[in-house]
């Protein structure tokens, strides 16, 4: 399980320790709880702190990105302190924007004031990226500045070169030092994952052994081009023989080898921006390609996820130590509401009145509450985020037992809302 971060009494960061010790200190009357998520105490007493080296590494991704802290211990080595997988909400801004248009362009084409399009009556900024790439980039820096905060951060590890297109286009390439190296063959194997889901192209299976595998076989006059490749089981590849795969039965193999990768294209995207943007608070900060954190994770014999992979980011990963059963915290982008006014309909015509306010009883949507309901079904204690609450004093929170509506009378606020949802993931 991750370590619990600590605070000396100026608020300042310590090397985060064991959740037995920040027991045995909160027990003791010693420390205090100073936030819940991720869980962090602060020292009732003055310390002199000796902070260890930690790097901060990150493994970018479309959808879920890997965090993690490493430490650098004289006798044990490189330990991973705290991990988590943190999922992006990018194609649910997309989604928004896309149902935003087109109740905007609606309005134009009715009886109604005339709006003349915006689409050519402004600049964009240097550097600017659309507001569902933008919001991967202002995830992973938001958490980078919490966790300095809690964290004596040292150096930084970013992975950013996700895929060589130059070795993709052609794997014949020489003169490059790394495709001679250890590292030739990664680059495209890791496309070709991305790809194809990390399972077989014919028969669908994951989690198996995948071999690269010739859509028109060389024999048949097939090239080496990333188009001409797909990943397929051993059994599949050798009953499939000399074949294409539209001979195979399998002619939606070559049209689905063209397609684009936008999951590729989003990191691509916001690799570059996740670096400087880290790179701009002044810690020394490395770049590394995605090939060498996959031969650190497979050299060691890890299995495949977002927080391993940031884990084994950079040389410094080639020996780095992951306990066995260790649970990574999960988060995920939740928002913070809506800044909309009024409700409309799907025709966009403006539906029910407008909110009063956002906060009702001294609670919000998506605050960490406690209820502790007297009698019914759901009595007893339960913990969970408030899914929606109502002027009449009736909240809906989102508990293991499931979702449950109660008085605002049994409520106690634990945290608030600060547009994540939190929890563990078993690995």
């Amino acid at each position: 399980m991750n370590r619990v971060f600590v605070l000396d009494t100026d608020r300042k960061p310590l090397m985060p320790c064991s959740p037995a010790r920040a027991r045995r200190l909160l027990r003791d009357g010693k420390a205090a709880v100073y936030r819940m998520q991720p869980f962090t105490i602060i020292l009732k007493y003055r310390v002199d702190p000796n902070p260890q080296p930690v790097e901060f590494k990150v493994d970018p991704g479309s959808k879920i990105t890997g965090l993690a802290l490493v430490g650098n211990f004289p006798q044990q080595g490189r330990v991973v302190l705290w991990a988590a997988n943190l999922t992006h909400r990018g194609y649910a801004i997309r989604e928004r924007l896309a149902s935003r248009r087109s109740l905007r362009r609606g309005r134009r084409g009715r009886k109604t004031r005339y709006r003349a399009p915006r689409f050519l009556n402004r600049t964009k900024p240097k550097g600017w990226l659309p507001p569902s790439l933008n919001s991967r980039v202002e995830n992973v820096s938001s958490w980078f500045n919490r966790l300095l905060d809690r964290v004596p951060i040292s150096e930084c590890h970013i992975e950013t070169v996700r895929f060589d297109t130059q070795k993709i286009q052609n794997p014949e390439i020489n003169g490059v030092e790394y495709q001679q190296g250890e590292l030739m063959g990664y680059e495209v194997r890791e496309y070709l994952l991305e790809k194809w889901d990390r399972k077989c192209a014919y028969c669908n299976k994951k989690d198996i052994p995948l071999e690269v595998e010739h859509i028109i076989p060389r024999s048949r006059g097939g090239s080496n081009r990333v188009s001409n490749l797909t990943l397929a089981r051993a059994p599949c590849n050798k009953k499939k023989n000399s074949k294409t795969a539209a001979e195979f039965g399998y002619t939606q193999i070559q049209s689905k080898s063209k397609l684009p990768l936008k999951d590729a294209a989003a990191v691509n995207a916001t690799r570059y921006a996740i670096g400087c943007t880290i790179q701009s608070v002044g810690l020394p900060t490395s770049f590394w390609s995605g090939g060498r954190t996959k031969k650190n994770r497979i050299s060691q014999g890890y299995t495949k996820d977002h927080w391993i992979d940031a884990a084994c980011v950079g040389e410094s990963a080639e020996q780095v130590t992951i306990t066995e059963g260790y649970r990574a915290l999960h988060i995920k982008a939740t928002g913070r509401g809506t800044r909309q006014v009024v409700r409309t309909d799907k025709y966009g015509f403006p539906r029910g009145k407008a909110g009063r306010c956002r906060r009702v009883k001294g609670f919000q949507t998506g605050d960490l509450v406690r209820l502790s309901q007297p009698q019914g079904k759901y009595a007893g204690d339960h913990v969970g985020i408030l899914a929606s609450i109502r002027a009449s004093g009736t909240f809906d929170v989102k508990a293991k037992a499931g979702k449950i509506s109660a008085n605002w009378i049994n409520f106690k606020l634990i945290q608030r809302g600060d547009g994540y949802d939190y929890s563990l993931s078993a690995v």
